[in-house]
């Protein structure tokens, strides 16, 4: 339960730290399941169906099935489950706007923000993020515990080392994709570091996966 606290309370920290390049939050909620997601989350299961991409956004979109949506119409997702104190499963997702055009044909008017800088540049191409932590469906390398997926790809599953806390996730998207802001807002963020116990195998180990120290 403390764990979970603790989760909850990192959601609604960065939740407000990321505001200023947020238009909307969906503030962490938890129920009796066990569960921290968001509120009013609905099912998820549209984010791994066989539609066009622009199709899946909106849906999301429209549903509010995010924590926060970025300033670009980026979705965070936050799903984690619990029993007890022990995680049983995460599911931490970042979909890009599809719908960049009206910054891009624009971009003289959001080049001088800096919060603009890095979604203006015409050869973006979106791709969704997605770390899952699952291992009730561990397959020794094929279906590592903790593993990302890049696109919609349905066999891309790089090994990472541990399971994601919400901090961590919340620093590599603004690290990575909101690079300009996060460098001249980085003493404000203040991200405290804090890890999950490791869950690759030494054969996982072997491949190209993603650590955190």
């Amino acid at each position: 339960m403390l764990i979970q606290c603790t989760l909850l309370y990192s959601f609604y920290c960065e939740s407000r730290r990321a505001v200023g390049l947020s238009v909307s939050q969906n503030y962490p909620a938890s129920d009796k399941d066990l569960s921290i997601s968001y509120n009013g989350a609905k099912d998820v299961a549209i984010a791994l169906k066989n539609i066009e991409y622009y199709q899946l956004y909106q849906e999301l979109d429209k549903n509010k099935n995010y924590n926060i949506k970025m300033i670009d119409g980026a979705l965070l997702q936050f799903l984690y489950r619990f029993d007890n104190s022990e995680l049983i499963s995460h599911r931490l997702a970042f979909f890009p706007s599809p719908f960049l055009e009206h910054f891009q044909n624009d971009s003289e008017i959001y080049e001088t923000d800096e919060i603009y800088a890095d979604i203006i540049a015409k050869n973006i191409l979106p791709v969704p993020i997605r770390f899952d932590y699952d291992p009730q469906n561990h397959q020794n390398i094929d279906h590592p515990n903790c593993h990302l997926t890049l696109g919609q790809f349905k066999n891309c599953r790089i090994p990472v080392c541990a399971p994601i806390t919400p901090i961590t996730f919340i620093n590599f998207i603004l690290r990575n994709f909101y690079n300009t802001a996060f460098k001249k807002f980085t003493n404000e963020l203040n991200f405290q570091h804090s890890l999950f116990e490791n869950s690759i195998t030494p054969e996982e180990r072997n491949l190209l996966h993603l650590a955190i120290y």
